[in-house]
């Protein structure tokens, strides 16, 4: 069975720097936990695990001196609440995450209105969100939802994505508040790894060669589940997790297999799915 990688795929260097710093404390005999998962991969939260360092739901749980605060970031608040628990601090937020964290706090300051396209309970919109005046934003996640809001009650109007979606699913939920308000901007926050491996996985996907494309990736991870909704719409696609997930019976009339990956899927990991499928 012959396969073939999307040009860009896997971790991004935000999650790179993430696994990295974790790794490194454990590594010195660091004790903390994480505050969710580091980033949306199962098999890496079970290493983490492996390696010492739990992970937790809330602040409260946390009885190491070390609080680990993941790639998505966190509300500001949650910095001064931990200081107040009396834990330290090792941030591995991305540094575009908090980019965004800057450019909204300008934009709100400015007299905007934010509007930020996702999903609500996102663990990166939440860090967003969470300390704000419920007056002061939205988050949409559709047309249905943006056509529901009286959007030319503000003098100004901010658009943020979350960074991990598919920017041409939700472009016409952006179009929606454009047209409802024209006194509407848009920061570029979709990441620029985000863009390029979704870039990638539809040239992969309409490759007159690959018959089947496989996404590897965590359940939990949006931006996995972008990269499969993109490739299905052209071959047969299937999501997996590991190698341990995949059915031969996918494969009975393939040459070709695409392979491509979420940005929190380490490369290990596709390598033993491309090792398997190529045992095929």
């Amino acid at each position: 069975m012959k396969t073939k990688r999307a040009q860009r795929y896997g971790f991004c260097s935000g999650v790179r720097v993430a696994d990295i710093k974790v790794r490194r404390f454990a590594a010195k005999g660091g004790n903390g936990a994480i505050l969710g998962q580091v980033v949306h991969n199962e098999r890496v939260v079970e290493e983490m695990e492996k390696l010492g360092v739990r992970t937790v739901h809330s602040l409260e749980e946390v009885k190491e001196p070390v609080i680990v605060f993941s790639a998505h970031g966190v509300p500001p608040s949650y910095h001064e609440k931990a200081r107040a628990l009396g834990l330290e601090i090792l941030d591995t937020t991305c540094k575009f995450v908090y980019d965004i964290h800057k450019e909204s706090r300008k934009a709100l300051e400015g007299g905007a209105h934010l509007v930020f396209i996702g999903d609500p309970n996102h663990r990166e919109v939440v860090g967003y969100t969470h300390d704000l005046a419920k007056d002061a934003y939205h988050v949409i996640a559709s047309v249905e939802q943006a056509l529901a809001v009286e959007w030319q009650a503000y003098p100004a109007i901010k658009i943020f994505y979350q960074t991990t979606l598919n920017a041409e699913e939700y472009e016409p939920v952006a179009r929606a508040i454009e047209e409802a308000n024209p006194r509407t901007s848009r920061a570029d926050t979709i990441c620029y790894a985000t863009k390029e491996n979704q870039e990638a996985a539809r040239k992969l996907a309409t490759d007159a060669e690959v018959d089947v494309v496989i996404v590897i990736g965590g359940k939990h991870s949006a931006n996995t589940r972008h990269l499969f909704e993109i490739c299905s719409r052209f071959k047969p696609c299937y999501l997996v997790q590991g190698a341990s997930d995949l059915d031969p019976s996918w494969f009975q009339q393939a040459k070709c297999v695409g392979l491509t990956a979420g940005a929190s899927t380490p490369d290990y990991v596709i390598d033993e799915v491309e090792k398997a499928v190529s045992a095929l």
